[in-house]
């Protein structure tokens, strides 16, 4: 799970950043809004952490561009405005849910928790395509409740498709997904991990199916 840390306080983001990453998440930061921006174009986020409070714009003027784009990124704010009615003008906005400072890691660690879920995972952790489980809280794929050993890249490549199984997902994306300081996979190199992954998930009554010219499709593999 990726997710783009809006934050430019760099003590607050630092803090914030270790927390996340050490629950497991993929943390991109920014200190200002258009640069979020730019990484909201150019790199695939899966939750968007928000100040308002932002060198170069409101943050509530950064949310009504996403929205007013059909951004479906699930967005928090995470501000120390914390009257009644700037909560109620952030959930107006087009925010998933708002956060005050100061507050505590592990609500903040919840709330991002249940926000995922609740986006990609309806009421449950799981996400269920034929016996395969990906468990968005302790972020494994499982088969009949036993983790199986992914690489951190097989892994990667495999979340995304879960996440959007039945749905296309380019080569790109999924490169930029899993991109190391910029450096973003090469299209054989995502070739190469779907192979594997194949392989590895044909016994699950799950399959990867190519789209020429578009990508890759996750889907169970009775389903037509």
């Amino acid at each position: 799970m990726n997710i783009l840390l809006i934050e430019d306080d760099p003590v607050l983001a630092d803090g914030l950043t270790h927390t996340l990453s050490d629950s497991g998440y993929s943390v991109t930061s920014a200190i200002t809004g258009g640069y979020a921006e730019q990484l909201i174009q150019a790199q695939d986020f899966d939750l968007v952490v928000l100040d308002l409070g932002l060198p170069d714009m409101d943050g509530l003027e950064l949310l009504r561009r996403l929205r007013s784009r059909k951004v479906p990124l699930p967005i928090m704010i995470l501000t120390a405005r914390d009257g009644i009615n700037d909560r109620i003008n952030g959930i107006k906005q087009g925010a998933d849910d708002y956060m005050t400072k100061p507050f505590e890691l592990r609500e903040l660690e919840a709330r991002v928790h249940a926000l995922i879920r609740r986006c990609y995972g309806g009421f449950s952790n799981d996400i269920v395509i034929g016996r395969l489980v990906l468990d968005t809280q302790s972020h494994q794929v499982l088969v009949d409740g036993q983790a199986i050993s992914l690489s951190a890249r097989e892994y990667g490549v495999l979340e995304i498709l879960l996440l959007q199984a039945g749905k296309v997902v380019s080569k790109d994306r999924i490169a930029q997904r899993l991109a190391v300081d910029g450096d973003a996979l090469t299209d054989n190199a995502v070739e190469i991990y779907v192979h594997r992954l194949r392989k590895r998930i044909e016994p699950y009554d799950a399959v990867i199916r190519t789209v020429r010219g578009l990508g890759y499709l996750l889907e169970r593999s009775d389903d037509k």
